[in-house]
């Protein structure tokens, strides 16, 4: 199992020099990579910062992470900017990105500028972006979501990231992880990513063992302030 940070891109961290600043804690206390939500969040309250932007300011402050989205709402996006942003992205980082992809779940993102939230819409969306980003971009696709849909839709792509959990709390439970890794019947080569949550020193060995190959450690002001939260990535990944 390899470990990243999953930070939130609003409200404190909003600000692209506290993604570094965590990033770069990150990149001295043993984690792995660096992910970022995609939310519109000026529409509903906080501020929000775009995810590329940010990333690429992580890639130009660090070495060695993988960096992606976590998850990025492709329906709400144009695909082919999305593809040009990735392979950019890519080549300030040396490679080591991964598109996170999914529906989205935030009405008012979508609806404040007359998008349309109807789910099959969505999906319809969404898996033609998907195509349109792996014709003109060939790194790692993961799709994030817990319904059947969404497993199925994981199968056809190179991996899963499961629905992030409530805030301080931990809704899916290793039993019923690997319950969806077996429905989505893919073997080696596959990634899947659990966001959790994880105090300095504890174990995350059951998940590992229902088959996670990601842990995403999230990261958001209503778990802490960010100092608070800095201090937990420099205490270093879980023990698997």
């Amino acid at each position: 199992m390899r470990f990243a940070i999953c930070a939130t891109n609003f409200g404190s961290w909003a600000d692209p020099h506290v993604a570094i600043r965590a990033a770069r804690a990150a990149q001295r206390s043993g984690w792995d990579g660096y992910f970022v939500w995609d939310h519109l969040a000026f529409v509903w309250g906080p501020p929000s910062a775009d995810p590329w932007v940010t990333l690429a300011a992580v890639a130009a402050a660090t070495e060695g992470l993988t960096l992606g989205t976590a998850v990025t709402p492709l329906p709400r996006r144009r695909p082919q900017v999305v593809a040009e942003q990735l392979a950019t992205l890519e080549r300030l980082n040396g490679g080591r990105v991964v598109l996170g992809a999914g529906l989205g779940g935030n009405e008012q993102e979508f609806t404040e500028f007359g998008e349309d939230f109807d789910p099959h819409e969505r999906a319809k969306l969404l898996d033609r972006g998907l195509d349109l980003v792996r014709r003109l971009w060939d790194g790692p696709i993961w799709i994030g979501g817990n319904s059947r849909a969404a497993l199925r839709r994981a199968a056809r792509w190179d991996g899963w990231v499961a629905n992030s959990p409530e805030p301080h709390a931990m809704t899916m439970s290793a039993e019923e992880l690997a319950s969806k890794v077996e429905a989505i019947g893919r073997g080696e080569g596959f990634d899947v990513a659990f966001n959790g949550y994880s105090e300095p020193g504890e174990g995350v060995r059951a998940y590992d063992e229902a088959g996670a190959t990601w842990w995403l450690e999230n990261l958001h002001d209503l778990r802490g302030d960010v100092d608070v939260l800095i201090a937990r990535v420099e205490a270093g990944p879980p023990s698997s």
